[in-house]
């Protein structure tokens, strides 16, 4: 056999296009390397850890992958994408802030105004996207640029939602319920738009503070800025937060209420007639159906029984009772008097009356007592009233009073509504006291006394009295100008002096004096040695004397004790604080402006 004819052209072609394949796999795998390569620096620079200062070295080249590489390296962090806005007011200016960031960060995807401005409405919805849509027309450019976007978007949409300026809303912020840092979060989000010093913001927030933490902070914000000062109160109103007394949880569950015997009373009130009330009481029937064998608080037919479930997860508060004195036939009996709103009438426990042996006298007809179920309480009547009886109440309160005796009273004594009707005083609840009297009971219970007769010749003998109103002669004493130059008695309590050990009294030196003031000086001098304030001496030590002008034009008398002070023994003791102070001062009733005359020169020294 002999092998097929082979066409040497065709070899030649086979042979060409084989060389053209190996050129082009060596071309391919020359790429497929430098892919590899670029790989593993690629790799490298994303294990490797970034510095600000340090740029990783790569090789530069022409090619799209290193390009883009180089792009990722200096790439901002990705922002979280802005939420929509419905055109609510309070929150436009927090949209447009997260707006700006987000274009702001990638310039290459909204490098234009107008792709800008396209992006932000993108994200707007409800009524903001309505406005968008009224305003924007495909035809023509609406907004010129972004800011100018921006400028007309806050006029639509940037308004306080309660129609306030920012200033207004920060002169009107209080602090409250709240806690002062959520206080404080809110000041400082409306200081922050006011563009205000720190110096009235730091005023400010503390006239917004609570009453009980601007007394914490009185003598403690000295020297200290506005950031520090709220840091301050923050920690102080958590400190203070902290030790109040956490109120104890109770039951919520809902329980039968049982009536007491200390619920308000009330005399002849009910939705029968009195004749018939009196008559069912009499043939001890019931007050709500009229049959015997029970009494209202057991009735069967009566619908507060039926339904009786009331929550009892609150305790009753605490009653107001004031210290009282009962006058009579020369005795004087000291008590505690129940203030009761809810009491129709003033009542006296038999058994204490019967005790003191206070007088009784019989009711002119017998008064039906109740609770407020229709309860009889005790015998269900009052028979009996007390003789006119002198009620002190306080330091100055004095009336004449009668009270109706009853017979199962835990209190010795009950003030009801008449009384608090006559007198109409201010209560303070939640101190549970008596804060002041009305102006009515000012005028006829408080100046029961008789004033003192000072006769007109009086007037002769003390001088003084001619310029006080007649209203006021009983108190001439008060106004003595010869008692007031009196020292007090020594007492335990006098002023000591001690010097220093090992210290010499000093020596005073002579002021020269103008001729009025040497003539003031003899006049007090002469007027101190009357009244006994001073007497000559031959002591060595001394103290300078000179005269300072006072506003009116008069010469007020000094003596120069700065030497003596400087050896004197000084009695250190910490003050107090301004709440501890204050606290000191809950309870005062009367307060004065009055000056005392030579205060100073009455206060006794230890011999």
């Amino acid at each position: 056999k002999t092998s097929p004819y082979t066409d040497p052209a065709t070899v030649h072609q086979l042979s060409a296009e084989l060389s053209a394949q190996a050129s082009v796999l060596a071309t391919h795998q020359q790429q497929l390397n430098r892919l590899t390569t670029l790989t593993e620096e690629l790799v490298k620079m994303l294990q490797a850890p970034r510095t600000p200062s340090a740029e990783p070295a790569i090789s530069h080249s022409s090619s799209p992958i290193h390009a883009a590489a180089q792009t990722a390296t200096t790439t901002s962090p990705r922002l979280a994408f802005p939420d929509k806005f419905d055109g609510t007011p309070g929150k436009c200016k927090g949209f447009l802030l997260q707006c700006s960031m987000f274009v702001n960060q990638q310039p290459a995807l909204y490098p234009t105004d107008q792709s800008r401005i396209a992006f932000v409405c993108s994200l707007l919805s409800g009524r903001a996207l309505d406005w968008a849509t009224a305003v924007w027309s495909e035809d023509r450019v609406v907004f010129p640029s972004f800011a100018a976007f921006l400028q007309n978007f806050k006029e639509v949409f940037e308004h306080s939602a309660d129609g306030k300026e920012v200033g207004e809303q920060l002169l009107q912020l209080r602090q409250g319920k709240n806690t002062a840092a959520d206080y404080a979060l809110a000041f400082r989000t409306l200081a922050a738009q006011t563009g205000w010093p720190d110096d009235p913001l730091k005023q400010l927030f503390r006239k917004g503070l609570n009453a009980e933490l601007q007394s914490e902070l009185a003598c403690r914000d000295e020297g200290k800025s506005l950031a520090q000062f709220i840091d301050l109160a923050i920690c102080v109103d958590n400190l203070v937060r902290a030790c109040r007394p956490q109120r104890p949880l109770t039951s919520s569950v809902p329980t039968n209420s049982q009536p007491s015997e200390s619920e308000p009373m009330q005399i002849g009130v009910t939705h029968i007639s009195s004749e018939e009330r009196e008559r069912r009481i009499q043939r001890n029937l019931c007050l709500y159906c009229g049959l015997p064998g029970h009494m209202r608080s057991s009735c069967p037919t009566c619908p507060s029984h039926k339904t009786a479930a009331v929550s009892s997860g609150f305790h009753s508060p605490s009653c107001i009772e004031i210290p009282i004195i009962l006058k009579f036939s020369s005795k004087v009996v000291h008590a505690t008097a129940l203030v009761d709103s809810g009491a129709a009438g003033n009542f006296i426990d038999r058994e204490f009356a019967r005790t003191h042996s206070i007088p009784l006298v019989p009711c002119a007809s017998h008064l039906a007592v109740a609770a407020v179920d229709g309860r009889p309480l005790g015998s269900g009547q009052i028979q009996h009233t007390t003789d006119d009886l002198i009620l002190c109440a306080g330091a100055l309160h004095t009336e004449t009073i009668h009270l109706f005796v009853l017979s199962t009273s835990q209190n010795p004594i009950i003030l009801g509504f008449p009384w608090l009707e006559k007198h109409n005083p201010v209560i303070s609840w939640t101190e549970r006291q008596i804060l002041r009297w009305s102006e009515p009971c000012q005028q006829q219970c408080l100046f029961q006394t008789p004033p003192k007769a000072v006769s007109d010749g009086a007037l002769h003998t003390q001088p003084e009295l001619a310029k006080l109103p007649r209203e006021y002669w009983d108190l001439a004493e008060a106004f003595s100008k010869t008692r007031a130059s009196q020292l007090p008695p020594h007492r335990s309590t006098d002023c000591a002096i001690d010097l220093v050990p090992g210290s010499h009294p000093p020596k005073g030196r002579v002021f020269p004096l103008s001729q009025p003031e040497s003539a003031a000086m003899k006049a007090y001098i002469e007027e101190e040695l009357k009244k006994g304030s001073i007497r000559p001496s031959t002591s060595p030590a001394s103290a300078g004397f000179f005269f300072v002008k006072k506003k009116d034009g008069g010469l007020c008398p000094c003596i120069d004790y700065r030497r003596l002070n400087e050896i004197t023994f000084k009695f250190r003791y910490p003050l107090p604080l301004v709440p501890a102070a204050l606290e000191q001062l809950r309870t005062a009733k009367f307060f004065t402006k009055l000056d005392l005359r030579n205060a100073y020169n009455l206060i006794r020294i230890r011999t």
